[in-house]
């Protein structure tokens, strides 16, 4: 399986790797280590994680108040949204009509 990120959700993931290591440095990379992880996990075991719309599922990510919100597609995982847990949970529902 692989995976692929919608363009705001790439964007997410790449401000909030920015964020932390501005924050400390060496911490953007470690929260880029577990998102990732967290992208394996998904895509080790798609239909475990609950979901929270319709064909959508969130997997939290460990060390940060984030989740990796996505879909099952044939290929493998579209991923909607890298959302921090302190965000409105449903700011990404427009992603889900693909252009």
């Amino acid at each position: 399986m692989s995976f692929s990120f919608h363009p705001e959700a790439d964007e997410e993931f790449v401000e909030g790797a920015a964020y932390y290591e501005n924050c400390e440095p060496g911490l953007g990379l470690d929260f880029s280590r577990e998102v990732f992880a967290t992208i394996q996990n998904a895509l080790d075991y798609p239909s475990m994680w609950p979901e929270i719309d319709v064909e959508v599922r969130r997997c939290l990510v460990h060390r940060f108040p984030y989740g990796v919100l996505y879909s099952v597609e044939p290929h493998g995982i579209f991923i909607l949204a890298v959302m921090s847990l302190h965000r409105d949970p449903d700011y990404w529902k427009h992603r889900l009509t693909r252009t």
